[in-house]
C-alpha cells in the first residue's frame, strides 16, 4: 500500500510530493530572491540575520546549511569561518542549488555544494558546529527523520537552527489568509509566472507544525534546549536546540 503525505492541502503520494516540491523549485528558483523581496516586503533579510546572529559562527566552524537555496546564510557562515573553517551549501534542488553556487562564486566564496536529501545526509556522525535551514523543513516529506539526521551530525554542542514560516498571533490570522490566498498567487504570476507554485506556499505554511509542535519535534529528535523566537508576529519564528 502506498504511503501518503500532503501536497499543499492535497493528498498525494510520498514519492509523488518530491515530484512536485521539486517542480515548484525548478519554476521559481531564477526569480527566488525578487520574489522573497516582494512577498515579505524585504523582511526575509532581516529574519536571516537574525538567525546569523543567533548561529555564533566563529574561525574554523564546520556548518552545513541545508535547503540553502540561494545561499543567503552560506554565504554569510563561509565569511565568519574563514579559510580554517568549512561551510556546505546543500539542497535538494539542483536549479536552487546552481543559483546558491554561482551567487557565493560571485562573491568570491569557493565552498562545497552538495545536491543530497536532507532526509539521508551523506555525512558522518558528529561532525558539525552548526546546521540550519531556512524555509526548507516544511517541503521535506518526513520531517522528523529530517530533524533526527541534522541531529546525528551536529557534534555534541553543536547547534541546529531552524527558520520557517510558522503560525501568526490570532489577530492577524484573517488578513494573513487574504493575502496569502489571493495577493501572492498574483504576485506570482505576474513576477514569476506562475500562480500554482505561490498557492502551494500558502498552502504549505499552514500545512507545517506550529511553534509549540516543531519545538516538541525537536526535543524527540533528541535535541536540548529547544527554543523559539517568533518574527514578525509570528509570520516566520527561529527554533534552536543544542546536541549534549
Amino acid at each position: 500500500m502506498t504511503n501518503t503525505t500532503h501536497f499543499g492541502y492535497k493528498t498525494v503520494a510520498e514519492d509523488q510530493k518530491v515530484q512536485e516540491v521539486a517542480k515548484v523549485f525548478h519554476s521559481v528558483a531564477s526569480k527566488y530572491d525578487v520574489m522573497n523581496d516582494l512577498m515579505s516586503a524585504g523582511l526575509h533579510r532581516a529574519w536571516k540575520l537574525f538567525t546569523i546572529a543567533q548561529a555564533g559562527v566563529r574561525p574554523g566552524f564546520k556548518v552545513l546549511d541545508i535547503a540553502g537555496g540561494t545561499g543567503d546564510l552560506a554565504k554569510a557562515f563561509a565569511k565568519q569561518a574563514g579559510r580554517s573553517g568549512e561551510v556546505w551549501l546543500t539542497d535538494i534542488n539542483e536549479s536552487m542549488l546552481r543559483v546558491g553556487r554561482d551567487r557565493l562564486l560571485n562573491k568570491g566564496l569557493v565552498t562545497p555544494t552538495l545536491l543530497c536529501d536532507a532526509e539521508k545526509l551523506p555525512f558522518p556522525d558528529n561532525y558539525f558546529d552548526r546546521v540550519s535551514v531556512a524555509f526548507g523543513l516544511r517541503n521535506m516529506t518526513h520531517k522528523d527523520q529530517a530533524l533526527a539526521e541534522m541531529q546525528r551530525v551536529l557534534k555534541p554542542g553543536g547547534k541546529l537552527l531552524v527558520l520557517e514560516f510558522s503560525k501568526v498571533i490570532a489577530p492577524l490570522q484573517k488578513p494573513y489568509d487574504v493575502y496569502s490566498f489571493s495577493v501572492l498567487p498574483w504576485l506570482g504570476q505576474k513576477i514569476a509566472g506562475d500562480a500554482e507554485s505561490y498557492r502551494y506556499l500558502a498552502e504549505s505554511i499552514r500545512m507545517h507544525p506550529d511553534q509549540e509542535t516543531l519545538k516538541s519535534m525537536m526535543l524527540d529528535a533528541g535535541l536540548e534546549r529547544v527554543q523559539y523566537h517568533n518574527l514578525t508576529a509570528g509570520v516566520a519564528a527561529l527554533h534552536t536546540g543544542i546536541k549534549l
